[in-house]
Order: C-alpha cells, then structure tokens, then sequence
C-alpha cells in the first residue's frame, strides 16, 4: 500500500525478544516499521544499539503488514504517512502522533507520457494510483490543482510496485508513484509533471503510538524518539557512512540513496517541536486531509476533537 523498498528488498519480520531485560517491568513497545527512507535513522539506531530495550521495532515489508498489525492489536505504535494515520484511526486504532521523521519534497511524483503538457491534459486518461496508500492522496491534490474531479479520470488501482509494468503495456498515460517506479518511468520515455515539492509541508512521515501506550509507558515513547533523532544525528554528520550503511540494508545503491535523501526533508528536533505544536502544520494539514479524504470516499468519518498529535515525548535537547 506504501512506498516500498528502493529495489524489493525482502525484510526479515522479526520482534525483539521481550526478555532483552530481564529487571524490565513492562514488554517492550512494539513499533512497525517498513522500508523508507525517512525511517532509516530508527534503523541506524537499532544497528548501533542507540535504540533503548523498552522499544522492540516489528520490521515489514510494507506498510500493509504495518496497518494489518495494528488492526489486529499487534503493535503498539507504527511509522506511518499522516493520511495512514487517518486510515488507522478510522479503523479503530487511537493513535497520536509524537514525532515527525520526514516531509515530502518531491518524493511522491506524477510521472506522464509526453503527449500530455498540462495537469488539465489528465483529463480523460488512465492514471496507475494505489489508492489506499500515499498516492491515493496525491492523486486528489493534483486533480483539486488541476481543477479536476476524481470522474474525469480514469483511475487503474494498482500498487506502486505495478505501475511500471502496465506503462509498459500501454495500459496507463501516468503515474502517481515514487523511487524507484519514478526513474524507471523516467528511463522509459517518462515525463515528471508534479511532485510534492509543488506541494510543500504536506505529506508527513510521522511516528505515531496508541493513546494507551502513550499513557501508561510514555519512558518507552521517550526511549523511542531518543533512538530517532540519534539514528538521525548520525546521518546528518556521518552521511557517508550512513548512506553506505542504508544502501547495504535496502540491497541498492549509494546514489540511489543520495538522490531519495534529497526528495524528502529529516526535520531536527526544533522543527519537530513547531510541527507538532496544538496549532502546528501537522494539525492543520491532518484535519485538511480529513476533509479531502472524506469527500474523495476514502474515509468514514472526521476524527474527533482530541489533537491529532502530542510534542510531549520529545527530547529536551539532543546532542
């Protein structure tokens, strides 16, 4: 349903053994987590021991498995995209949201045949769009750009993983994708007419946890967004050896690493304070996206009046 891993990578699902301590007095908070970009400094601080033994990071492929847990009462927090949140919190998982890892900066991409010029030019084509993740919502902030409705589209629901091949067999004028579909489509004779960088400050990686967990274990919510921000200390100041390390992890590149580092932005803790805020941008953009999703069907209901997210767990200061 989300971006996945750079090359299909095949991530071993694996749980901390919640006897790492054996003087600890409460399990360990289970994290979901997939491959992306922006959730590599909690990967960093698991392979440096950074991470503290009251988080366990639950690893999936995707996203998918990610949501699948949480429904099922598996996990105690997940890394999730805002709109994901939403998804989860309409199904039932009261989740807050208590740290941002990354913001889209053109990381999420309209990729076209080169026929069409304008975003007006979707008018009456097929777009490739998986409509339960990411690109779902990227597709109605183009068409709500475009002046489109989503009727004036043809849209193909496929996973992102798919777009490539249904451009190959001419099934599709565009993309709604990201790395590596976007440079694949690149290399075939596509053209990038949009991305989020058109789009500023609006689609959030976030780190989010059950209000319950938040309440009665907030140390290990601590514990966890300390282990971020020291994975992601080291890869703002050690960024060689941190690219090297994530390019072995995701079976790719270190360019193809360099170039998705610069589509997205790693907000440091001062920026994590201001977005989070009661009258932040990751409240404000929560309850616009609420709205959209509402009207577009992909969501039953307004969340209700509790914030969306909670700066409380953040460090006081970081090194």
């Amino acid at each position: 349903m989300r971006r996945r891993h750079f090359l299909g990578l095949s991530i071993a699902v694996g749980l901390m053994a919640a006897g790492l301590s054996g003087c600890a007095s409460r399990p360990p908070l289970r994290m979901g987590i997939h491959p992306w970009i922006g959730y590599e400094p909690l990967y960093l601080a698991e392979e440096f021991a950074w991470l503290s033994e009251s988080v366990a990071l639950v690893k999936g492929e995707s996203v998918a498995d990610t949501l699948a847990r949480l429904r099922a009462g598996e996990l105690d927090g997940a890394a999730l995209t805002l709109d994901e949140v939403l998804r989860a919190r309409d199904q039932g998982s009261d989740l807050v949201v208590v740290g941002v890892t990354d913001v889209s900066a053109g990381a999420d991409v309209l990729m076209v045949r080169p026929s069409i010029k304008t975003l007006t030019g979707l008018r009456g084509q097929r777009v490739a769009v998986e409509l339960a993740g990411v690109s779902g919502v990227m597709l109605l902030k183009i068409l709500e750009r475009a002046g489109l409705e989503r009727g004036d589209v043809t849209e193909v629901n496929l996973p992102v993983s798919e777009h490539q091949a249904a451009w190959q067999r001419g099934e599709v004028s565009a993309s709604v994708c990201y790395e590596p579909v976007a440079s694949a489509l690149a290399a075939q004779g596509g053209v990038r007419l949009f991305d989020s960088g058109d789009i500023p400050e609006t689609i959030f990686d976030v780190l989010a946890v059950t209000r319950q967990v938040a309440e009665s274990s907030p140390q290990a919510v601590r514990g966890l967004l300390e282990g971020h921000f020291a994975g992601l200390r080291h890869l703002v100041r050690n960024r060689h050896d941190a690219i090297y390390r994530v390019a072995g992890r995701q079976n790719t590149t270190p360019a193809a690493i360099r170039r998705a580092l610069a589509t997205v932005m790693l907000p440091d803790l001062a920026a994590n304070q201001r977005y989070l805020a009661a009258t932040g941008r990751v409240e404000v953009v929560a309850r616009n996206l609420a709205h959209m999703m509402i009207r577009a069907g992909m969501l039953g209901q307004m969340p209700d009046s509790r914030p969306m997210s909670d700066p409380a767990f953040l460090p006081r200061s970081v090194g």
